[in-house]
């Protein structure tokens, strides 16, 4: 049997497959973030660990995990978990959602001209690096007590195994890796005031990072040592577990964030609208990206705000579509990735009259986040992505009326699988296999059965264009009073 263990910025997932990569039980502990000021957000890596523990324990009440031979590890990337010689936790982790370390970006750009080339993307406060520099500048007697940083799922991998490893798919997230040559780059550690000693080994995702340590062994009822697989961020896990492992695979993920994901046969950089251009966890294998931060959890927001359950939101939809007249949504509720690079801009309503209800700003919110994708399917399309089929994933992908949305305003089929809720940790759990039994990753990490095709319906494309060019001249309008609001 094979465990994945997924951690998420809201929960941890965890998963037990059988070698015919049945799901033998599941379990997920619900993660809180705190925001102490605006644009932070951080979470305490001990509140992962015990996560985990408790997963177990709850895949242990499920399913004997005797027979575990590999575990996989997937996370939510670019988080900076910072530990001192004695491996003892030194601050809470800064999250990839944070939006505090903006002028540490720009620094960084001026003070490495080819920054871009080296890590294939744009220095974003959302990755590792510059908030290495914000630590530095604003809590410098913590900084001298780093020792090393590592992504969340990798400190997990630490407190299991005792190793302190890291992969190339996380890594390259962290804008200290040099994404082609899948290695460590000393020029971008350096202008971060740190060495190779401050990062963990890298391994392939594919590869064992080492061993589960025996007393956990013990404690969970695993029979010998399993095997540890380097595994994946989260992206790159969602993609292995949907099979997007082939050039041309794509998959849109409606989660938390927002992710819109093709893989290349090569590096492909494409930095200056915001698309990112990463290593996949499989070798020689790479992928572009386009991120939006606040994708379903925008309907998450709207439910809370009123007072009413998302599902409750989504069924009145369904059953009393909103055709026209609903107002515009900006989905920047934590500011922006792809296309804009911008952690001050803010979520708006735009058009509001007596005449709006809750269905109106339900309609909004699906169309607002799918307009964002329509922004990432163009910077993509631009920077060369060759994109074949795209698989619909993540939590919002439970919605037909939101999935019918999105296909219509990309003018593209959207594939729905079977066992997607599974996500990354369905991901990790295959990694597991792969590295414990040394399979051919092109026939274990197949597609998943597709359980039904969301066509576009052609009656709405006018509309959706003019609601897009709608969409794509507010941003600009308010750009000013965006920076206004918080100088």
């Amino acid at each position: 049997m094979y465990l994945g263990i997924d951690l998420g910025t809201s929960a941890v997932k965890l998963l037990l497959l059988s070698p015919e990569q049945q799901v033998l039980a599941e379990a997920s502990i619900t993660l809180t973030v705190q925001r102490p000021q605006s644009l932070w957000s951080e979470q305490e890596p001990e509140a992962w660990w015990h996560a985990v523990q408790a997963g177990i324990e709850e895949l242990c009440k499920q399913h004997s995990l005797a027979q575990v031979k590999g575990i996989g590890l997937s996370g939510q990337m670019h988080g900076a978990t910072l530990l001192d010689a004695q491996q003892q936790v030194l601050r809470p982790a800064i999250l990839w959602n944070d939006g505090r370390s903006n002028t540490e970006c720009e620094f960084l750009e001026r003070q490495i001209p080819n920054a871009r080339q080296i890590t294939g993307n744009l220095a974003m406060p959302g990755f590792t690096a510059p908030k290495l520099l914000w630590l530095q500048r604003e809590e410098p007697a913590l900084f001298e007590k780093v020792d090393k940083v590592l992504l969340p799922k990798d400190f997990l991998r630490l407190q299991l195994s005792g190793e302190m490893v890291s992969e190339m798919s996380d890594a390259a997230g962290t804008l200290w890796l040099d994404v082609e040559k899948r290695d460590w780059s000393n020029v971008m550690l350096s202008a971060t005031g740190l060495s190779r000693h401050h990062m963990p080994r890298l391994i392939e995702g594919t590869e064992s990072s080492g061993l589960l340590l025996p007393e956990l062994a013990k404690r969970w009822g695993i029979n010998g040592q399993p095997l540890i697989a380097g595994g994946a961020g989260d992206n790159a896990a969602g993609a292995v577990g949907i099979g997007a492992i082939q050039p041309g695979s794509a998959f849109l993920s409606l989660g938390t964030s927002g992710v819109y994901f093709v893989v290349t046969p090569s590096f492909l950089p494409a930095p200056e609208q915001g698309a990112h251009a990463f290593c996949h966890c499989l070798p020689r294998t790479w992928h572009q990206m386009g991120v939006i931060l606040s994708a379903a959890s925008c309907l998450s927001w709207l439910s809370q705000m009123i007072g009413r359950k998302e599902a409750d939101l989504l069924n009145a939809l369904q059953q009393d579509p909103v055709l026209t007249g609903a107002p515009l949504f900006l989905p920047y509720l934590s500011g922006e990735r792809t296309p804009h690079n911008d952690s001050q801009a803010q979520g708006v309503f735009f058009g509001l009259n007596h005449n709006h209800d809750a269905r109106h700003l339900t309609q909004a919110v699906l169309e607002g986040v799918s307009c964002a994708f329509a922004d990432c399917q163009q910077v993509l399309v631009e920077a060369g992505a060759e994109i074949g089929e795209v698989s619909l994933i993540g939590g919002g992908a439970r919605s037909h009326t939101w999935g019918q949305i999105l296909a219509t305003m990309l003018q593209r089929p959207l594939i729905r699988h079977s066992g997607t809720e599974l996500g990354a940790a369905f991901g990790a759990a295959r990694l597991g296999l792969v590295a414990a039994e040394g399979g051919d990753p092109v026939s274990i990490c197949s597609r998943p059965p597709i359980a039904g095709v969301l066509e576009p319906q052609p009656e709405l494309f006018e509309n959706y264009q003019n609601l897009l060019m709608r969409y794509r001249r507010l941003y600009p309008a308010l750009q000013e009073e965006f920076q206004r609001k918080h100088n």
